[in-house]
């Protein structure tokens, strides 16, 4: 049964290099233009958030808890707090978020 995947796993293995191997090749020369820096600069921090962000909303009981939790995380980040700061601020936001919730309900 595992036999059968050996194509599978070959293929995904190959793209995987090529996508890692083929822009070291082609690009010798140091990126100066200002517009492609700064996009790649911003891809990580984009790429993560849309990992992120399905999870914020998903993780907790409700879904309004987990954008409370975000809302707050956001307005702590947004005021430059320290990284535990914003961590534990929006995690006690989902908590009393829930409880009050489940006492409505």
């Amino acid at each position: 049964m595992f036999h059968d995947y050996w194509p599978y796993v070959i293929v995904m293995a190959l793209v995987t290099y090529l996508v890692r191997v083929v822009p070291l090749t082609l690009m010798r020369k140091e990126i100066t233009n200002e517009f492609f820096l700064s996009f790649l600069y911003y891809v990580p921090y984009a790429c993560l958030a849309a990992m992120i962000f399905p999870a914020i909303l998903s993780s907790t009981s409700y879904s309004l808890s987990g954008a409370v939790g975000l809302g707050v995380g956001l307005l702590m980040a947004y005021r430059e707090k320290s990284l535990i700061t914003v961590a534990l601020t929006a995690c006690t936001a989902v908590f009393i978020c829930e409880r009050i919730i489940e006492m409505v309900l």
